[in-house]
């Protein structure tokens, strides 16, 4: 494996932040010969060689657009499809992409999740392995104690609706069906656990009324 990217679950692996996406985390989930990349790692030769030896890229899943790195790239070396939220595909002008409205079937395990707010086109996916992992992008990520919340920013898009997004979210699954949460920034606070565990109840435990009256941290 990759001295940069490391494994986080059976099948998953993670890469460091990058900087072309403002420390953004990207994900690799290995299923059945068929490999998704979760929003863009940095494109430099170690990173290229991991997903060579993987057997590259199949879907480039883009989960908003602070996402969005090096995708020319990578689409040019791995000819692989490329799939955003339709709201967001705009940004991708010169490029063949798949869009999707409200979610998207990339396999019988694997779905693709619009949860607007953080961006317009904010996204998660979702892995009914390990007992259901929850690649959250930005729209939920760990604070200062490791635990997933909304954040909100001066850069949010509309605040309320990712709230509604949270609870939405929270109202689908259970504690049976997701079981760890991947975020797509601020993973030092994990502090090397890589994953949070006992996501649902973490999510279940937001009190969503009271974030309405949160501030733009920065």
């Amino acid at each position: 494996m990759s001295k940069l990217a490391r494994a986080v679950l059976d099948t998953i692996s993670a890469f460091p932040p990058n900087r072309d996406t403002l420390g953004a985390t990207a994900y690799l989930i290995v299923e059945n010969q068929t490999n998704f990349l979760i929003d863009c790692p940095a494109w430099d030769k170690e990173n290229q060689q991991f997903l060579q030896e993987q057997g590259g890229v199949s879907w480039l899943i883009l989960t908003h657009r602070g996402g969005i790195g090096k995708v020319k790239e990578i689409q040019a070396a791995f000819d692989c499809q490329v799939l955003i939220q339709e709201q967001e595909a705009y940004l991708l002008p010169d490029l063949e992409v798949t869009t999707f409205e409200q979610d998207f079937h990339l396999t019988p395990q694997i779905q693709v999740i619009w949860t607007p707010g953080h961006s317009p086109g904010s996204s998660c996916v979702y892995s009914i392995a390990q007992g259901g992992v929850l690649f959250s992008g930005r729209h939920l990520l760990p604070n200062q104690q490791g635990l997933p919340v909304p954040l909100r920013t001066s850069k949010t898009f509309h605040w309320r609706r990712q709230l509604r997004s949270v609870a939405w979210l929270r109202d689908r699954f259970s504690p049976n069906t997701l079981n760890y949460l991947c975020p797509g920034a601020n993973t030092g606070f994990l502090r090397g656990k890589r994953v949070i565990e006992q996501a649902y109840h973490h999510i279940a435990a937001l009190d969503l009324e009271a974030m309405l009256e949160t501030q733009p941290s920065i």
